[in-house]
């Protein structure tokens, strides 16, 4: 009986020559429609290193057919193997690795004359691009089904004991909702909604070709969905929905996984969508080499390879040079690299000190710099009634444009947009910065919210409060912080911050805070007299926490007629008074430029 599908090609990679095949109607062993390689096909004659640990069965299976003599050497193509027979495989997938020698999606791989892959060919609710799926198995009622069922028996499947019999692949989401209410009168509402999501999405969304991935005993299975969903009888209830899947040999140490793969791991859900990271499971047991040889090979259009090394993109932040440090009047360009290292292993930190010594400047050119432009950072300033809402996500009125209506809408805030920017595609090589001024200003628990937890768990994601959505921090997202002393709030700042935050002091009697002034003004060819004035001020002061910083004295207005004692009268002594606020003592006479200047005068000693 003829085929009713069209004849399929598939090229070998480099360029090199074409193979033939055919869809068939019947089943593998699989569960998978088996597919014929035409006799006559070139075969590649080596295989990518990562081959027979990836894709063991069409590895073993190339193995045997030449050894066999089914694969020779080809006459046709010199340099080149070929089969002899037609050879039927279990799936369309094995069928292109036997030929190409390393892993490939059948389903996308094979392709009509005029370019059509032969996922196109199948039922309708198979189109669409693949995804990559994971699905939790190592604890169903307690019992690992991974190691007892799906790697043994190359199979995943989904818990479905109420479900009533007859549910077929495909069914809409309308009706399974109305199944699920039925079946599943006596479960929580919420759950319903779960389940209605996670089997349409079983059913009906995942297709051959799909990636899926399961975690048991510490290691993360891949492998790949080769046919269509079933649902069987299983007498404990616990696999009662199914999909055959050729699973990969090994297993990948899940702390050895990306940070951002981890992430999406760690949403506590049954099956979960992990689209957005299937490139970082494409890449793992394969080196950057072979990805680039692959590439370049010419074996399809390369995308799928690409993809790989671009999500593979190592985050970096550049070491500060000394044109950095000569800008920002740092003393050494060493404590602008510890700064930047402290940035990189905690991605969070703090600058505290007191006023004028140029906290929020500093943090602002290191972010630029860091992060290679304005363009990737962003500043929010704290205060007392700075609340969740405002920094992350809330119900904010909003005017509709057309009919001029004012509702409540869920409306991102700065740490939202900012997140969703660094985790754009193309964006998490790229390091963005938050700037939070005057951090601890507000209350940090009531702002921050269960975000406080990502803080210091990068690699995990939480459930957010208004959204519902699952979110995690990107990797590629930095904070600093700028807190200041003088009013004796970071003795306030509670351990859990402390534990999440590096903190780095700037302060007057310490570089590079304290001989910032002085290069300042040779720079500016100025005379260093208001350094001498400012060194002799804060040797007054006995409190660190309120001694002055120089950033008061680095404006142009301090260096026009009067201007210095202008800035001292109007900024310098009011900030000393209240500092001194219901104390016994003359400010002027302790703190004022005739005093101080006084000081700086050699005095002439009597013989």
């Amino acid at each position: 009986m003829p085929s009713p599908y069209p004849k399929f090609q598939i090229r070998l990679p480099h360029g090199g020559p074409i193979g033939h095949g055919l869809l068939l109607e019947e089943k593998g062993t699989n569960g998978s429609q088996k597919f014929m390689v035409r006799a006559g096909s070139p075969v590649r004659p080596e295989v990518v290193p990562s081959f027979p640990m990836r894709m063991p069965a069409s590895h073993n299976l190339r193995q045997r057919l030449i050894d066999e003599g089914r694969i020779v050497p080809s006459t046709a193509w010199p340099g080149y193997l070929e089969t002899i027979e037609d050879i039927v495989c279990n799936s369309p997938s094995s069928a292109a690795e036997i030929l190409v020698g390393r892993s490939s999606n059948g389903w996308l791989d094979w392709k009509t004359a005029d370019g059509h892959p032969l996922s196109d060919f199948l039922t309708a609710s198979w189109y669409g691009p693949n995804r990559t799926w994971l699905v939790r198995g190592s604890n169903v009622s307690g019992v690992d089904l991974v190691q007892r069922l799906w790697l043994p028996e190359n199979r995943v499947s989904v818990a479905a004991g109420r479900m009533r019999d007859g549910v077929e692949q495909g069914i809409s989401k309308d009706q399974l909702r109305v199944f699920v209410d039925e079946d599943y009168e006596t479960v929580a509402y919420s759950q319903r909604i779960q389940l209605v999501e996670e089997f349409h999405a079983f059913l009906s969304k995942m297709k051959p070709g799909d990636t899926v991935c399961t975690i048991s005993n510490g290691l993360l299975y891949v492998g790949e969905v080769t046919g269509g969903a079933e649902q069987v009888a299983s007498e404990d209830g616990r696999s009662n929905l199914r999909r055959p899947v050729e699973w990969q040999s090994v297993g990948y140490a899940y702390d050895d996984l990306p940070e951002e793969l981890q992430q999406k791991l760690s949403i506590q859900h049954d099956l979960v969508d992990l689209t957005s990271v299937a490139a970082l499971v494409a890449g793992l047991g394969r080196s950057d080499e072979e990805l680039a040889e692959e590439a370049g090979s010419g074996a399809g259009d390369g995308s799928a390879e690409l993809a790989v090394l671009v999500a593979r993109r190592e985050l970096e932040l550049p070491q500060p040079t000394e044109e950095l440090a000569s800008e920002l009047l740092v003393h050494d360009v060493e404590w602008l690299r510890e700064v930047r290292d402290l940035l990189w292993d905690d991605r969070q930190l703090v600058l505290y000190g007191p006023p004028g010594t140029g906290k929020t400047f500093l943090a602002l050119k290191l972010a630029e710099f860091l992060s290679g432009g304005p363009e990737q950072v962003k500043l929010v300033q704290f205060h007392p009634s700075y609340a969740y809402e405002d920094f992350f996500e809330g119900f904010r009125p909003q005017e509709d444009p057309q009919t001029r209506e004012v509702a409540f809408r869920l409306t991102a805030g700065p740490l939202r947009e900012l997140a969703d920017l660094a985790s754009r595609e193309g964006n998490r090589h790229v390091p963005h910065f938050l700037i939070i001024d005057e951090i601890n200003r507000a209350n940090l628990a009531k702002v921050f919210g269960e975000l406080y937890f990502l803080l210091e768990y990068r690699n995990k994601s939480v459930r957010l409060t208004y959204s519902g959505d699952d979110f995690a921090l990107p990797p590629n997202l930095f904070v600093i912080g700028t807190m200041n002393t003088a009013d004796r709030s970071i003795a306030l700042v509670d351990a859990a911050m402390r534990r999440r935050f590096s903190f780095i002091e700037l302060s007057p009697r310490l570089e590079p805070t304290s001989g910032l002034l002085r290069r300042w003004l040779e720079r500016e060819g100025r005379d260093a007299e208001p350094a001498d004035l400012l060194d002799v001020l804060n040797s007054r002061i006995t409190d660190p926490d309120f001694r002055v910083g120089p950033s008061y004295l680095m404006k142009k207005g301090v260096y026009r007629d009067g201007g210095l004692e202008r800035t001292w009268r109007t900024k310098i002594l009011p900030l000393l008074e209240e500092y001194h606020y219901g104390e016994d003592g003359n400010i002027e006479q302790r703190y004022g430029l005739s005093s101080l200047r006084a000081a700086l005068t050699p005095t002439s000693s009597s013989t």
